[in-house]
């Protein structure tokens, strides 16, 4: 991923995850925190993304199967959106420092809707999640697309 794209998804946004089962059957969940880190290979990245694994069991265990997965990344002030996907996510557990990232993120997405109205008790409900269902989704970005609404959108970006 370039440096504009990194700087873009370091932030706490919207971010959205979906797939679709063995069955074709799409599979949608929110995500409560997301961040890029190194990844194995020299010079790539590895996204990871924490959603609710017991509300989203249906697609923790496609994400298993077939490891597909889209993550949608949306900046609601603006709709600025990138789309990222990989055909070898995969499922974990996630580890003591995955499991505080949701924390900061939510405090942080909270600060980026405040401007728009939007109330702590009213994100802070529509983010809710018991941790002990935390799953972490790892991928290796394989694609990534401008998605913002316009004449750009689906426009692949550099990689």
């Amino acid at each position: 991923m370039d440096e504009t794209v990194r700087r873009f998804l370091d932030r706490s946004l919207s971010v959205n995850v979906a797939t679709s089962d063995s069955n074709a059957r799409p599979l949608v969940a929110r995500a409560v925190a997301a961040r890029v880190s190194p990844g194995m290979s020299p010079g790539g990245e590895r996204l990871t993304v924490l959603i609710d694994g017991r509300a989203n069991a249906a697609l923790v265990a496609a994400v298993a199967e077939t490891g597909r997965l889209a993550v949608v990344f949306t900046e609601p002030s603006t709709h600025r959106s990138i789309q990222i996907k990989d055909d070898c996510a995969s499922v974990a557990i996630p580890t003591a420092e995955e499991a505080a990232l949701p924390g900061p993120y939510i405090d942080g997405f909270i600060a980026e809707l405040a401007g728009m109205g939007f109330t702590d008790s009213f994100v802070r409900a529509v983010m809710a999640f018991d941790p002990a269902d935390l799953v972490a989704l790892h991928l290796d970005p394989a694609d990534v697309f401008d998605q913002t609404p316009g004449p750009k959108a689906g426009e692949r970006i550099p990689a």
